[in-house]
């Protein structure tokens, strides 16, 4: 382990962790269905197993309620069934968890983090906070707890609440209003302890135990001593799937607790090597009879704010959570139970991320929709089936938008030399020309609708402007092609080149899209001398005139693409500007007048004239020029007054400057 500074500002920040950490350890032992004593053992183990091999200067681990509603009801259902006791199971699954994270860092999987998306997240804890609030409101009624799925508990508790125990009730509402409180105004104290204290001191004072108000009882002295779990094969089915949704939860909170507090602000950031250290926290929790541990995000923003500066903040937490087990553990036989269920529905309501929720509600469009489903599914659900159908969802979900992406026929925006989505605004089209923009790397799931989205694009160009004569493929947005895609993209090429339909290429820029499109061969039925840096460059090259039917020539390469000249004009071939009825601008003029490319004002010429007035390297005064002067009057490239550039009026070029 990394030699770590130790300051006052880590002890302070460590005092305050394990008073806010230790009732709620605790409180999750009891969401989980486990001694309360096993999540002091699981905080130990998240402590000091990532201390020694996480990365992260704040992270702090231990118990979660995140994880803890998850692997409950299937522990007790071994517990049930007679196969493990319920610590026994909790303490393999967290071998089984710890081994895949473990596994997850070695192999640099930080990346699986990233396969739920926000909205189904916000969903998923949604529904964890409903199981929390069923799973704890019998204690804070002073009922029974009912048994059954959720709904079934849920009418039960309903049907309960006139016979609920006011002071267990009071306990707990003021133990969940003193944490919300806490939480808006002091969020820098330690509420959960204080409210906990206020809460035995009330049982003692007023002797509500003898009016019925449940107390957690005393722990068994002394520190957990380190064992395997024994745990027969038969339970192993039953426990793997579980560990397999519990390991993606804790990837997934602990590379958002990571990226909202990293060690350094705009440093790196460890994902995969910081699985690693909650890996080795679930081990060690596994070997003290605990349970799974997790990265815990208020607790994190805890030690930041308290101004932690090292992990040996987490370290003195961990000290303070062994003296409590060593001594402390008889404190505990005058806590009620209701002052921790309270912790735990504060936890709940935390969950809950109204903020975002509503967020996506209004910029996400129907993704808040997939927010819903997520919940539902968790809800209705066992809660494992309902966690592996959100996660489900969420990839479904990314697979249906790679499947059907946004393809656009792009226009010329007015003034510039940029070609952009008209998006309801003027643009310009070019007669016979068509600029098609599939916005997605084209793969086996996308191929067949982006040919469909062609041929009717096609079609329409064809329906308004008469006969096509040149498709510019624009694939600044394709980062990568496979095999299905690139027979695809290849059938297109022969099929259009037949029906006298020139086919190019413009900015595909991307090093694994240029790399498969060479060794598929696209590339080389493109032609060197129909693949562009950019769609102007295709569509000026077209209007100087090119045959309607030419096979490739030169194979292009990624090295030739990076600098792919600017074609010249051919002298004896009639242009596609000129098919569509148009002057050929390739006939021979007198000195002194412009060439190629006039425009309604006929300056702006790309090969220049004998005055050296609008060409497009430019001249002394600089009108109309590509590559831009000193004025910058409608160049490509922008200047300081920006006249009609591509970069005026919020239009930004994402094409490439013209060499000289």
């Amino acid at each position: 382990m990394r030699r770590l500074a130790f300051g006052s500002r880590d002890l302070q920040a460590g005092l305050l962790l394990a008073a806010v950490a230790i009732p709620e350890q605790l409180a999750t032992a009891r969401l989980a269905g486990l001694p309360p004593e096993t999540g002091l053992f699981a905080a130990l183990a998240g402590g000091i197993g990532f201390a020694v091999f996480g990365t992260n200067r704040f992270l702090s681990a231990g118990a979660d309620s995140t994880i803890a509603p998850i692997f409950a009801g299937g522990l007790a259902a071994l517990a049930a069934a007679g196969m493990a006791s319920a610590p026994a199971a909790a303490a393999a699954l967290a071998l089984l968890v710890g081994a895949l994270l473990v596994a997850a860092a070695l192999l640099r999987l930080g990346w699986i983090a990233d396969l739920l998306s926000i909205p189904v997240v916000s969903g998923l804890f949604v529904g964890i906070a409903v199981h929390i609030v069923v799973g704890q409101l019998p204690a804070v009624f002073g009922i029974a707890a009912p048994t059954g799925p959720l709904l079934t508990r849920a009418l039960a508790l309903l049907h309960g609440l006139p016979h609920a125990n006011p002071w267990t009730l009071g306990i707990g509402l003021f133990v969940v209003l003193a944490m919300q409180a806490g939480e808006a105004w002091a969020p820098r104290w330690p509420v959960a302890l204080l409210a906990v204290v206020a809460a035995s001191a009330a049982l003692i004072v007023g002797g509500l135990a003898a009016r019925g108000v449940a107390v957690v009882g005393a722990l068994p002295a002394g520190l957990p001593v380190p064992a395997v779990p024994t745990v027969p094969v038969a339970a192993l089915p039953d426990l793997l799937p579980l560990a397999l949704i519990v390991a993606l939860v804790c990837m997934m909170q602990t590379a958002a607790v990571l990226r909202a507090y990293p060690s350094r602000p705009g440093g790196p950031i460890h994902v995969a090597r910081d699985f690693g250290g909650i890996g080795a926290g679930c081990l060690l929790a596994g070997l003290l009879g605990g349970f799974p541990v997790n990265a815990s995000p208020p607790r994190t923003a805890l030690v930041v704010q308290a101004g932690g500066q090292t992990r040996w903040a987490g370290l003195v937490a961990v000290g303070l959570t062994a003296l409590a087990l060593l001594g402390a553990g008889a404190t505990l036989a005058v806590v009620p139970q209701a002052a921790l269920a309270g912790i735990l529905l504060a936890v709940a309501i935390r969950l809950v991320r109204l903020r975002a929720l509503r967020h996506i509600a209004l910029t996400g469009g129907t993704e808040i929709a997939l927010a819903a489903a997520a919940a539902l599914l968790v809800v209705v659900l066992p809660i494992e089936a309902g966690m592996i159908g959100a996660i489900l969802l969420s990839l479904l979900h990314s697979v249906a938008v790679m499947a059907r992406p946004r393809c656009a026929e792009l226009a010329r925006a007015p003034g510039t030399t940029v070609w952009w989505p008209p998006q309801g605004e003027a643009g310009e089209h070019e007669p016979g020309v068509l600029v098609f923009a599939p916005a997605a790397p084209l793969s086996f799931t996308n191929a067949a609708f982006v040919r469909t989205r062609l041929d009717q694009a096609i079609a329409h160009r064809e329906a308004e402007g008469g006969r096509l004569r040149l498709l510019v493929l624009e694939a600044s947005g394709v980062t990568s092609i496979d095999y299905t895609a690139a027979a695809m993209l290849l059938r297109v090429i022969e099929t259009l080149r037949d029906r006298g339909i020139v086919v190019t290429l413009a900015r595909l820029a991307g090093e694994r899209a240029q790399a498969e499109a060479e060794r598929t061969g696209v590339l080389a039925a493109f032609g060197a001398d129909h693949v562009f840096r950019s769609v102007e460059e295709a569509v000026r090259w077209a209007r100087r005139g090119v045959p309607t039917r030419e096979p490739p020539r030169d194979v292009p390469t990624r090295e030739t693409l990076r600098d792919v000249p600017i074609r010249g004009t051919p002298r004896d071939v009639p242009s596609v500007m000129a098919a569509e009825g148009r002057p050929s601008t390739t006939s021979s003029r007198p000195a002194g007048e412009d060439v190629d490319g006039r425009d309604e004002r006929g300056h702006d010429t790309e090969a220049g004239d004998g005055r050296g007035h609008d060409t497009e390297a430019g001249d002394e005064r600089g009108h109309d020029t590509e590559a831009g002067d000193e004025r910058g009057h409608d160049t490509r490239a922008g200047e300081e007054r920006g006249h009609d550039t591509g970069g005026a009026a919020g239009i930004t070029s994402h094409e490439p400057p013209a060499r000289p």
